[in-house]
C-alpha cells in the first residue's frame, strides 16, 4: 500500500509512539518499543505493526536501507497539535475559538495562566 497524506487526528496509541519519535527520532522499532514499554507494557510486534500502519497513513517515514528500519515522524509535534486543535475546534465548538478557550480555562485559571494568555493576546494584537 502506498503512503498517503494523513487526514484527521492520530489515535491515542499513535500519539504515544509519535511522542517517542519526536523525542528520539530517527529511530528503530526496538528503540521505540523500549521507550514505550517503560510506561505501558506492549509487545514488540504491536509497536512494529502500529508503525507500519502509521507509515501507510502518512504519519511516519520509514528508511528501509538498513536491516533495522528507521522511523521518523513526518509532521512535527506543533503541526500535529495544531491539526488536532483545529479538528476539535470544528467538531466540538462549531469553529468558535472563544468557546474553546473559555472551556479550556474552566472556572479558575491561575494567575500565571492568565498572565500568559494576556501576553499572547498582546502579541497577537501587535501583529494584527
Amino acid at each position: 500500500m502506498t503512503r498517503g497524506k494523513f487526514k484527521g487526528v492520530p489515535t491515542s496509541a499513535e500519539l504515544q509512539l509519535l511522542r517517542v519519535l519526536w523525542e528520539i527520532e530517527p529511530t528503530t522499532v526496538r528503540e521505540v518499543h523500549e521507550k514505550v514499554n517503560k510506561h505501558n507494557k506492549v509487545g514488540y510486534t504491536t509497536v512494529l505493526k502500529m508503525l507500519q500502519i502509521m507509515h501507510e497513513k502518512g504519519l511516519v517515514e520509514r528508511d528501509e536501507s538498513s536491516r533495522a528500519h528507521i522511523y521518523k515522524a513526518i509532521y512535527s509535534e506543533e503541526q500535529t497539535q495544531s491539526s488536532m486543535v483545529k479538528d476539535m475546534l470544528n467538531k466540538a465548538f462549531g469553529g468558535s475559538k472563544s468557546n474553546l478557550v473559555m472551556r479550556a480555562l474552566g472556572k479558575s485559571p491561575s494567575a500565571q495562566e492568565l498572565a500568559e494568555i494576556r501576553a499572547l493576546l498582546d502579541s497577537l494584537e501587535k501583529d494584527a
